[in-house]
């Protein structure tokens, strides 16, 4: 669907870039203590006077560092997720700072601000980005996996909320930027950008015993343990393709994947005139934190920018769908559409989790999403309960195939 002429997620020709004036604009920064939230935290203090965080929401594995925040940023609301780490955060609060815990908790920071960015990991983050979007605020979107897989039922809230989303996943901001160059007519396909990982190049056979400390040795960027093992599987490659469709309306033929090691093109669109636009920067996810925080305008404040000088070349690949397997599984769930894609996710966030616990080898984690999927039936859910009830039975599969693999080891 298409806002205004553009594609969702685009910018209007006569957006203004220069600093606005006039209040901070307000923001909710949802899994604050993670490695998203921490970059959005140090975006927000360069620029004094730009935003104003209004609330802050962590699972609660970090309580002191969450309090820390809590105390340097001031905001109106703290939310928890762990009620068992509640207590803790809420005797540490500085004065007129409200508590609030769980799901709820991240639906009302969600309506208190004007952007949320939405920094929850994994499936845990759709009630953000609905309620979000039913607020009809902006959403910087971090949290891939709640579009993904909750993709019907976000459409269904997103047309006619009046609602904005604007990524901040590289790949995706990196289109976002490069669509402002054309029409939505003009778009002849979008290329999606990977580094690779620590793995590329390898063979099966060479990955077969490889374990968590060398798949969380990414080459390029600082991110948490799920992302850093869905970009060693090329997993994460897969959730942007099926994210870029649901976020520009551009069909499935018409995404393509390259591997580029150095990470400095984010991502690309080619035009139908034969010309294609890329987005260049150093590796810094600060750079998209703040596109979506200060989206229409940029900030005054430089992240990632190159060094002319020091850049020598730029190399580009075709992913290798034989051994990273997990790309062409997201693609076929997405193509199946309905609610393979939550299948997907959740598969993927429980085969991951054991191969950190030692429980799962690297190569079992295609292993695992594969035999989920081979079980799942689509559907076309309408609501949010069959969304969740899909990754529950989904988290229950791949559980039983896990525990199977363990018992046959």
């Amino acid at each position: 669907m298409s806002v205004d002429g553009l594609p969702r997620g685009a910018c209007p020709d006569d957006a203004p870039a220069d600093e606005p004036s006039g209040p901070a604009v307000t923001v909710a920064l949802l899994g604050s203590t993670g490695s998203i939230g921490t970059q959005a935290v140090e975006v927000v203090r360069a620029v004094p006077g730009r935003f104003e965080v209004v609330a802050l929401a962590a699972g609660g594995r970090d309580p002191a560092l969450l309090l820390e925040q809590a105390r340097t940023l001031r905001p109106s609301l703290v939310v928890v997720g762990d009620p068992a780490a509640a207590s803790a955060v809420g005797a540490g609060l500085p004065k007129g700072c409200e508590l609030a815990v769980g799901p709820e908790g991240l639906a009302a920071a969600a309506e208190r601000a004007d952007v949320v960015l939405n920094a929850v990991v994994g499936f845990a983050g759709l009630p953000a980005t609905l309620a979000a979007l039913r607020a009809g605020r902006r959403l910087a979107l971090a949290n891939k996996q709640s579009l993904v897989a909750g993709g019907p039922v976000v459409q269904q809230v997103w047309d006619g909320s009046g609602a904005e989303v604007v990524p901040v996943d590289s790949e995706h901001c990196a289109l976002h930027q490069c669509l402002r160059a054309g029409r939505p007519a003009e778009v002849a396909k979008l290329v999606l950008t990977a580094s690779g990982g620590p793995f590329r190049g390898r063979s099966a056979a060479e990955l077969a015993d490889v374990g968590p400390a060398d798949a969380l040795a990414h080459p390029t960027w600082q991110m948490g343990p799920q992302n850093t093992v869905d970009s060693s599987t090329l997993m994460n490659k897969g959730l942007e393709v099926i994210e870029a469709h649901q976020l520009f309306g551009v069909p499935y033929d018409h995404i393509e994947v390259v591997v580029h090691p150095q990470s400095v093109i984010h991502s690309m669109v080619e035009f139908c005139d034969g010309s294609t636009m890329a987005q260049l920067s150093r590796p810094d996810m600060r750079l998209p934190i703040g596109y979506a925080l200060g989206y229409p305008a940029r900030l005054p404040r430089p992240f990632g920018p190159i060094d002319w000088r020091d850049l020598r070349r730029l190399d580009f690949e075709l992913p290798d769908r034989q051994v990273f397997r997990c790309l062409a599984l997201a693609e076929q769930a997405g193509r199946a559409g309905g609610v393979a894609p939550a299948w997907l996710v959740a598969a993927n966030e429980v085969a991951v989790a054991a191969f950190l616990a030692g429980r799962l080898p690297w190569l079992g984690i295609a292993e695992v999403v594969e035999s989920c999927l081979e079980r799942c039936e689509p559907g076309n859910p309408q609501s949010v309960e069959e969304i969740v009830e899909a990754d529950r039975q989904a988290r229950g599969e791949a559980e039983r195939v896990v525990a199977a693999r363990e018992r046959a080891a």
